[in-house]
């Protein structure tokens, strides 16, 4: 079904019930279309009233959906149940007239889980501040190899709503959640469940890195075979240990290391696994090379252990691991290999838009070229380049907040030649990919790891991907 098409199959729960529905885009129209198509009286409020969201309510409206654009800040009267888009912040005005009244507030990701068919698929589910995508994409091509009906949904693109409603007939769900579809989702059990990786992000929608943590946890709770967890971050394993699961729910760690029981790890370049097989103090089954995942960088090899884990906590065989793997293709901007020029390799890792994922990605080099900046997003950046320092032969930096990393650099890599790029124009990326490759040498990476947002110079990180991409082409002409 897609969010266009909703069948008309009214439900004794929303029946005549009164909800609203905060915020228009990609959940909220889908929300609002199930919902009505249920029995509900449905009222749509939107801080906007641009073009988009007059156009988006026209569509309900026909429908005989009521839409109020430009106040999403009133409960409206009557209303029983807030259905929220996952972006809108816990301390807005209509959340808190909706906890003094008793109201309950839902994300779509717990629309779903509620409008689930009693033979409903199970969900294997992964969080974690980076790596859910490509995880879950992991995920979903191993349990293809295994012959198993599947997708890839959730924060990933694809909505819950239409995945759980749709015609077609899944055995598993691969599932992407954010802290913020977490928060909102307060009754939801996945069968096994995977926090990849904790740091700093989001703290101004979340309030405090406590606050974060703790929504991120919120996917162990009710756990039924397996919460899987960093053994690298400890954060992680705290958090499966508060969790309440269900009897006989397995704590299973992955890790780069040689794995020990109940965990999953790497011995002489094999990703093995020590936790799903007989007798696992003694035993480990073989699962892949290191080779068979791309691309092979250490961060990408945790999220290959990863989405081994809960594919294996799904009974899923050895062999389809491998094939799983062999098969995945990663999305652009992904520690992407453009091309090498005069024997410098030149790697866009436009996605890495917080300090933890450039970390991991200025990891996967020896001799580095480290174009950055953009929007900060509140972040510091000591730490970061503290780490990084050794490998850094130069830095470029471009952005609105690229004088946090200068002076980061300037207090922990003072030798490091920095070429602070003042334009914000189109040919900003170009400008910069030519002063990366003058300071470049042969056997270097000029890699592209901004540890910022996208959004003063560019719509999105892709669009800055394919900038980069551009320019080095460019280059090499």
């Amino acid at each position: 079904m897609g969010s266009g098409q909703v069948t008309s199959s009214v439900s004794p729960e929303f029946q005549g019930k009164h909800v609203t529905v905060a915020g228009l885009g990609v959940s909220g129209v889908p929300a609002a279309k199930v919902l009505h198509a249920r029995g509900a009286l449905v009222t749509v409020v939107n801080d906007g009233d641009d073009a988009r969201a007059r156009e988006q309510a026209a569509e309900l409206e026909a429908l005989g959906v009521t839409v109020r654009l430009g106040d999403g800040a009133t409960l409206p009267a009557g209303t029983e149940l807030i259905v929220t888009a996952p972006g809108w912040k816990p301390d807005k005005p209509l959340f808190l007239a909706a906890a003094e009244a008793g109201v309950p507030v839902w994300g779509d990701v717990e629309l779903a889980w509620r409008l689930r068919g009693p033979d409903a698929a199970p969900w294997l589910a992964v969080t974690g501040t980076n790596g859910k995508t490509t995880t879950v994409q992991m995920l979903a091509s191993i349990l293809t190899a295994a012959g198993l009906r599947t997708a890839a949904v959730g924060n990933i693109g694809v909505s819950l709503l239409d995945a759980v409603l749709g015609d077609e007939r899944y055995d598993v769900l691969a599932v992407e959640l954010s802290s913020y579809q977490l928060h909102w989702a307060p009754s939801l059990r996945a069968h096994s469940a995977a926090v990849l990786n904790l740091a700093p992000d989001h703290l101004d929608w979340h309030g405090s890195m406590e606050a974060y943590a703790a929504d991120k946890g919120r996917i162990y709770e009710g756990n039924r075979v397996a919460c899987v967890y960093n053994v690298a971050d400890k954060l992680t394993e705290d958090l499966v240990r508060q969790a309440d699961v269900e009897e006989g729910c397995r704590a299973i760690g992955f890790t780069l290391g040689t794995p020990g029981p109940s965990q999953l790890g790497v011995v002489d370049g094999i990703l093995v696994d020590r936790a799903f097989v007989e007798n696992r103090h003694k035993n480990a089954q073989e699962l892949a090379e290191v080779s068979d995942v791309n691309p092979p960088a250490p961060h990408n090899i945790a999220n290959a252990l990863a989405a081994a884990a809960l594919a294996r906590a799904f009974g899923v065989p050895a062999t389809a691991v491998r094939d799983g793997l062999r098969s995945f293709t990663p999305d652009a901007h992904r520690i992407a290999h453009v091309a090498d020029v005069d024997g410098v390799a030149y790697i866009d890792d436009s996605k890495a838009t917080n300090t933890h994922a450039a970390e991991a990605s200025l990891a996967s080099y020896e001799s580095i070229v480290w174009i950055a900046g953009g929007l900060a997003k509140g972040a510091t950046f000591d730490e970061l380049v503290a780490k990084s320092a050794p490998r850094l032969r130069g830095v470029v930096l471009i952005g609105a907040d690229r004088a946090l990393i200068r002076d980061a650099l300037a207090r922990h890599a003072p030798e490091v030649p920095v070429v602070d790029l003042d334009r914000t124009d189109t040919g900003a990326m170009l400008a910069a990919v030519q002063e990366a490759r003058r300071l470049a040498v042969e056997g270097d990476t000029v890699l592209l790891a901004p540890a910022c947002a996208s959004m003063d110079m560019f719509a999105n990180y892709n669009q800055r991907g394919d900038a980069f991409a551009q320019a080095v082409r460019e280059l090499g002409a």
